[in-house]
Formats: C-alpha cells, sequence, structure tokens
C-alpha cells in the first residue's frame, strides 16, 4: 500500500484510538470519583448500567437522525461535548449532577457510534478494512493496557479532579485529527427529512426489509451479538467470581487483567501485521471459537493459574474475531443504511444487556454464580460452533469477499 493511500486513514486511526485512550483513563477515573464521593459499590455498579439504558432510550431514533446527517460532523461534535462534559466532572459536588453528566456523555457516545462506523465504512475502500480494522484493534487493545496505567499515573501524582481536566483534551485531539478529514457523502439539507415519528417508524421499516431480504448476515451478526451479551453478563460478574468463587486476591486480579491485556495486544499485533494471510472466513471461525473456549476455561476455573490461561486464550483471539465480524459488517450492510441498522442492533443488544446483567445477578444468588456463568460459557461455545460452521460453508464464500 502507498503511503498516500493510507494517509487519511492514518489520521482516521489517531482520532479513533486518541479516544479509546481517553474512554480508559475517564473508566478508571470515574469509577474512583463515584466510590470516593459515595463509599457505595452499588453506585459503582450503576455505572456499568448507564449507558446501555441511555442507548435504549435514544437508538430507536439516533439512526434516523444520523443517516441524512454529515457523519463527521456528528462525531466531531460527540468528541467536543464529551470534552466538555468531562471537563466539567471534577466540579461537581452532587453524585445526582454527576450521574446527569454521565448521562450525557452516554448519549454523546450513542450518536458517536453509529456515525463512526458508517464514516470509516465509506471512507475506507473495501480492500484496505480488513487491514484498517486489524490496525484499529491494536488500538484499542493498546489503550486497554496504556490507558488504566496512564491514569494510575495521573491519579498518583495529581489526583483524580486533575487527571479527568487533562483527560478531556484527549476528545479535544481527537476532534482536532477528524477535522483534517473530508466529508464523505453529499448532504443535501433541502433533503434531510423531517425527524418525527413518522419518519422513525418508516426507517424501521427500512431495516426489518433488509434483515427480512439478508438472512445470513443477519444469522451471523446476529449469532455473534448473542455471544457479546453473554460475555458482557460474565464480565459484569467478574470481580465477585474470580473473588468470591475461585477465591483470587484484588492483587491476583489486577495481575489477572494485565495479562489479558497483554494477550490481546498480542494477537491485535499478529493480525495487524499479517491480517493478509487470513481470509475474513477464519479470522470470524478463530475468533469466536477460541473466545468462548478461553471463556468456558474460565468457567470451570479453580486456580489463578487456569483463569490465566482462560484469559490469555479469549484476550488473544478477540483481535481476531473483531477484525472479521466488524469488516463482514461493513462489507454487507449499505452504507446508506448502516446508521439506522448500526443504531437498532445496539438498541436490542442493550436491552438484552442489561436483561442478562439482572438475570444473572438473581440467578447466582439463588442457584449459584458458578453454575451461571457454567451455563453461559456452554452456551456460548455452542453459538461459536454454530458460527464457525457457518463461515466456513464453501456456498457462502461471496458473504467474506475483499475486494469490490
Amino acid at each position: 500500500m502507498s503511503s498516500t493511500k493510507w494517509k487519511q486513514p492514518t489520521i482516521l486511526l489517531f482520532s479513533v484510538g486518541t479516544a479509546s485512550l481517553g474512554d480508559f483513563i475517564y473508566l478508571i477515573a470515574i469509577n474512583l470519583l463515584v466510590f470516593q464521593i459515595t463509599g457505595s459499590a452499588a453506585a459503582v455498579a450503576g455505572l456499568w448500567v448507564v449507558g446501555p439504558i441511555v442507548n435504549v432510550l435514544t437508538k430507536f431514533w439516533t439512526g434516523s437522525f444520523i443517516e441524512y446527517r454529515s457523519k463527521r460532523k456528528i462525531m466531531i461534535v460527540t468528541y467536543l461535548a464529551r470534552a466538555i462534559f468531562v471537563f466539567c466532572l471534577p466540579f461537581l459536588s452532587s453524585i445526582w449532577f454527576i450521574f446527569l453528566f454521565l448521562i450525557l456523555l452516554s448519549v454523546a457516545k450513542s450518536f458517536f457510534g453509529p456515525s463512526s462506523m458508517t464514516y470509516i465504512t465509506e471512507m475506507i475502500p473495501k480492500e484496505m478494512r480488513k487491514r484498517f480494522n486489524s490496525i484499529q484493534s491494536l488500538t484499542t487493545s493498546g489503550a486497554f493496557i496504556i490507558g488504566p496505567a496512564v491514569a494510575g499515573s495521573l491519579i498518583l501524582l495529581w489526583g483524580i479532579d486533575i487527571t479527568l481536566i487533562i483527560n478531556s483534551s484527549a476528545f479535544l485531539l481527537s476532534a482536532f485529527f477528524l477535522m483534517l478529514l473530508p466529508e464523505m457523502g453529499a448532504v443535501e439539507k433541502a433533503t434531510i427529512p423531517k425527524l418525527s415519528w413518522v419518519q422513525v417508524r418508516e426507517d424501521f421499516r427500512v431495516v426489518r426489509n433488509f434483515v427480512k431480504v439478508n438472512h445470513y448476515v443477519t444469522y451471523i451478526y446476529g449469532l455473534f451479538l448473542v455471544t457479546t451479551i453473554f460475555a458482557f453478563a460474565m464480565d459484569a460478574q467478574e470481580v465477585v467470581f474470580t473473588q468470591d468463587v475461585v477465591g483470587l486476591s484484588e492483587m491476583d486480579y489486577s495481575l489477572l487483567i494485565s495479562i489479558t491485556g497483554i494477550g490481546s495486544i498480542t494477537g491485535a499485533i499478529l493480525v495487524s501485521v499479517f491480517s493478509h494471510l487470513f481470509s475474513l472466513r477464519y479470522l470470524i471461525a478463530m475468533g469466536i471459537l477460541f473466545q468462548s473456549v478461553g471463556y468456558f476455561l474460565y468457567a470451570f476455573s479453580w486456580s489463578f493459574l487456569t483463569i490465566t490461561i482462560g484469559f490469555i486464550i479469549l484476550g488473544f483471539f478477540n483481535s481476531f474475531l473483531n477484525t472479521g465480524i466488524m469488516t463482514f459488517y461493513q462489507n454487507n450492510v449499505p452504507t446508506n443504511l448502516m446508521g439506522r441498522v448500526t443504531s437498532l442492533v445496539q438498541l436490542l443488544q442493550s436491552a438484552l444487556q442489561i436483561l442478562m446483567v439482572l438475570v444473572v445477578g438473581t440467578m447466582g444468588d439463588i442457584i449459584s454464580l458458578r453454575i451461571m456463568i457454567i451455563v453461559l460459557s456452554i452456551a456460548m461455545l455452542i453459538i461459536a460452533i454454530l458460527i464457525g460452521y457457518s463461515a466456513l460453508m464453501p456456498a457462502k464464500k461471496t458473504y467474506f469477499r475483499e475486494a469490490s
């Protein structure tokens, strides 16, 4: 690939990567801030459900808004909004005001997700998407490792308040990088429909028709979303499971997360360097199967060593899966529908995530958390086998083409 061809995608990677780093720093700082103010583990746990609840309340209409407007401008506005809200957090003394600003942050992110997915797909040619997504996965994995370390260092040196103020600059920088990039796709203001219930209902109909016609794409991506919902439910109980069920210490758990991050970034490096050697079908099949095996080992673990092995496997192959499924989605969903499809998919995903977290938490108390985690891991493994088999079917090769 020529350097000229990769100039704009590289700037886009810097924008998205800087925001990812900011997200991880913010995540550590806001958890500590809420716990510092309230001293309540329940208040901290509430941070997990703010995002999904906001998605449920907003996603049914964000797609209609995004689809007919400049995705680049929406991304820039959401970056600037996040910078302002994060900057304001240290100056809020009431926990209720803090949660209000967290809700506003989640609203900004609910617009950002579908906009960025569409903008990236429009900018990156089909033959470059797999490589781009593999590098983006690497930047996310890197942010997962570096973000908490940077957050810890900043908090140690200057405290939570200054860390959040510094953190807001990451989103300003992301917006600056995005301003260097061109608009993708013409937006005629005169043709933009008024956002109304009639328009939202029409967009629901369009998405429903797309799902009806594209059975295979819906089948593969739908099953993948089910595995992400199971994984989210297990992750939400991770601290309780590792410490109360397996018996690890807080130090063991911190080390475990670091090791998982190293596994994730190693897998991301491998995929980004050798992406041309892996077909989309094998990236998806290998990624989903071995990630599920990692969760399966985690569910049956009885020691630090066995959990570590499971987490290394799932961390390593997560990058394979993310690169493959993201490229598959971009290649098979038209850009003129992507904002609406992505919004409604995320709406459904968030609603099911909330439901699953409540079910697993409740049933874990009634039956046993170990049994619930085992059931979810077995179900995930069965679905992974179905996805892998379906992706490798010779008759479906056309869905995984990487050139226009």
